[in-house]
């Protein structure tokens, strides 16, 4: 096997992850260097897509253990079974109006604009958003039991941001303004 020899130049941060590698593997710096680029190339159109930043995302979303991937249908499941005569159960309004509280106090100092909150819930798959004027939003919900559950959601997780949300309800989508 022949091999070249490159000289590479870290800045501080990749100098602390082939520090750290090494560390945790055992492996050459040599060897490190060589299995990254290697796997940079079979993975370049992950890596270098606005995908990536959405994967990057979802890894910082759960590997802080505070969110969990779930599939859609269970929560169709249980935003149906939290349902008493086709209204929501007052205990399950309580419940979601306090983590919709507590969110609140969180984006006070998380977001600036709608369009930020808005961006971060439709990474999170509850939502999809289209911007059709410079302060106005559609949102579509994959169900009815979602466009409620959000809907509620935004309605009082916007409370301390710095700006006012006046929300329209049609047929499937809901039609967001931000008034400055």
């Amino acid at each position: 096997m022949s091999s070249d020899r490159l000289t590479v130049s870290l800045d501080e941060e990749a100098r602390a992850a082939l520090d750290d590698l090494a560390g945790k593997t055992d492996r050459s710096q040599s060897e490190l260097v060589r299995r990254a680029l290697t796997f940079y190339a079979a993975n370049y159109e992950a890596a270098s897509t606005d995908s990536s930043e959405t994967l990057e995302e979802y890894y910082k979303m759960l590997a802080g253990g505070e969110h969990v991937l779930l599939d859609i249908d269970f929560l169709h499941c249980f935003l149906e079974h939290v349902q008493e005569d086709g209204e929501p159960k007052q205990g399950f309004i309580e419940d979601t109006d306090q983590v919709s509280d507590y969110h609140a106090e969180e984006y006070r100092d998380r977001f600036d604009t709608l369009e930020e909150l808005l961006e971060w819930l439709s990474l999170c798959g509850f939502l999809t958003v289209r911007r059709t004027t410079e302060n106005t939003y559609h949102i579509v919900f994959p169900s009815a039991d979602i466009r409620w559950f959000m809907t509620r959601f935004i309605e009082r997780s916007v409370a301390h941001l710095p700006f006012d949300v006046e929300m329209e309800e049609g047929v499937a989508k809901v039609l967001l303004t931000v008034d400055p």
